[in-house]
């Protein structure tokens, strides 16, 4: 049979590893076997539903009807909408038409890059991240990758950076962080802000493109603790001329099926994202878009039901981190990062030079990740599948599917397996 032939961007892009991995644990599920499935950056509806207002104003959106295209740049009540929470919840104050809805952040996040970056132009970021690396393939740019380290929680810094800085068009940064649940200091933030305003300053001088900024802060809603959530804007208003958010409803309101995300900016960023989204046709659906309009602008319904949720997300990710400080305090060779926002809890299962059952020396993370599949039933994504060194022994551990049984079994399981190495 003829092979043919595809263009070499299609031809070189390289396939979701954690949907890779989610397809051989649905393929095992339905066969019958137990797997503590904490892979999937998403929430098990049955305990984490959206809010019930939201809900209802979903059904009624339909019930009028509202089921036609919606405008491009998105519907105006929502528009207005997100102009206000944004203003109240994060003081930042952008016009209604310097915001753009699309169908979640993901086609965002697209039009970030297709508006900024020119094939060959430079995009820099920290890995662990998401998919910065295929976004960057699909704008047929070049990628230069920081790799962070646990003693930062994972999150970049101005001198990581700082090297790099000069030839780069875009900087993509994620706080709080898929995969590792960390947030940016103040201070860590605000020099990565003053690097891009001085870099930009050179850039002005020099007739130069400058280097932008996206930030995107969909889990901004979901920190715990004493955590705060910065964002370039509010430290450095200046920053407002180089800086995209991405925002918008699948994180902290659990609606990652409903597809409303946003985004804001620059004037004539987001203008030229309109354009290139309308051409793509990645709207939120009108029904959806109408809806969530209302519920934002009902504070009472939102307080609420966030109060609830954070709880809950919380009460999850401290049992994840407090059953693995034990394993550590008992002599196991795990760890984890004290949780401090999103639904992610960073964990190390660090295995290498141990000996299974079967005779065979574990040497490889990926050694790692099979033997906690097929020996515990436990799924986890490796930190390599973000973008870090095959060799790390770091992993994402998501708890919006997670019961309290699921945990009490994953940590049965995985003291079991390793008590069964040598």
């Amino acid at each position: 049979m003829e092979e043919l032939i595809v263009s070499r961007m299609a031809e070189n892009l390289i396939g979701s590893e954690i949907i890779k991995l989610a397809g051989e644990i649905r393929e095992r599920t339905q066969k019958g076997e137990t797997i503590y499935n904490f892979t999937i950056g998403d929430f098990d509806p049955k305990l984490f539903p959206i809010p019930e207002a939201f809900l209802n104003e979903i059904i009624k959106a339909y019930q009028l009807n509202e089921t036609n295209y919606p405008p491009a740049d998105g519907m105006a009540g929502l528009r207005e909408a997100v102009k206000t929470f944004t203003k109240n919840k994060l003081g930042l104050d952008y016009p209604a038409s310097d915001i753009l809805v699309a169908g979640g952040s993901r086609p965002l996040i697209y039009a970030i890059y297709k508006a900024l970056v020119d094939e060959g132009d430079v995009v820099l970021f920290p890995v662990p991240s998401w998919n910065n690396n295929h976004y960057t393939h699909l704008s047929a740019a070049q990628m230069v990758c920081i790799e962070t380290q646990p003693e930062n929680n994972f999150m970049p810094s101005a001198a990581d950076l700082a090297p790099h800085i000069g030839q780069a068009t875009l900087v993509a940064l994620c706080s709080p962080l898929n995969p590792t649940g960390t947030v940016f200091t103040k201070t860590d933030l605000s020099q990565i802000c003053e690097l891009i305003l001085e870099e930009n300053k050179k850039r002005k001088v020099a007739n130069r493109k400058p280097v932008y900024l996206m930030y995107d802060h969909i889990y901004w809603l979901l920190t715990f603790g004493n955590t705060v959530h910065y964002n370039p804007v509010s430290l450095f208003p200046e920053m407002a001329k180089y800086t995209i958010f991405v925002d918008g409803m699948s994180k902290g309101f659990a609606a990652t099926g409903v597809r409303v995300g946003w985004a804001f900016g620059p004037t004539k960023v987001m203008a030229k994202m309109k354009s290139i989204l309308g051409h793509v046709g990645a709207w939120a659906p009108k029904a959806e878009q109408v809806a969530a309009g209302k519920f934002l602008n009902n504070i009472g319904e939102v307080d609420a039901y966030m109060s609830s949720f954070k709880k809950q997300v919380n009460t999850s990710l401290d049992a994840f981190y407090n059953g693995f400080q034990q394993l550590k305090n008992d002599g196991y060779p795990v760890d984890a990062i004290a949780p401090q926002a999103a639904i992610y809890l960073t964990v190390k299962v660090d295995l290498i030079g141990k000996t299974t059952p079967d005779g065979t020396l574990i040497t490889t993370t990926a050694q790692i990740t099979s033997y906690l599949l097929n020996n515990g039933g436990i799924a986890l994504v490796p930190f390599s599948a973000f973008g870090a060194s095959a060799d790390s022994v770091w992993y994402r551990l998501s708890v919006g599917t997670a019961t309290q049984a699921d945990i009490t079994g994953f940590f049965t399981n995985l003291k079991r397996i390793i008590n069964e190495l040598s």
